[in-house]
């Protein structure tokens, strides 16, 4: 499931802290997103549809609650970025973010240690 740039923000305001209403979700997106009531219930009403919330009535009102975790949303936009840009191939991406961007001294240190990591669990695999 792919989620547009408005539905990302919309879903962190829910992974934040749910369930949420939609006046809720407003008030937390409201200082990056100048939005109208509306277009936050169109929002969640599609997010709903993707299968990425779920409601609840509570009075006469909606709550929305994610069914899909932080982690699922991003892997899912990350193999949509390798499928489409690098032809499902890891390597290549890896190959150009490191051509293209500068690491700092402490995401560097977390680099070498994933793959030490990963050396370790895939010792037999080549």
């Amino acid at each position: 499931m792919r989620l547009s740039e408005a539905e990302w923000r919309v879903m962190n305001a829910i992974w934040w802290q749910h369930p949420a209403t939609a006046r809720e979700v407003l008030e937390r997106v409201e200082a990056e997103s100048p939005w109208a009531y509306t277009t936050v219930k169109t929002i969640l009403s599609r997010l709903v549809d993707k299968g990425a919330l779920g409601s609840q009535k509570r009075a006469n009102t909606l709550c929305f609650s994610p069914l899909i975790t932080k982690e699922e949303a991003r892997l899912e936009e990350v193999d949509s970025l390798l499928d489409r840009a690098f032809d499902g191939a890891f390597g290549p991406l890896l190959n150009f973010l490191m051509e293209t961007k500068t690491l700092s001294k402490k995401d560097r240190r977390a680099l070498e240690r994933l793959l030490e990591k990963d050396e370790g669990r895939n010792r037999d695999v080549d």
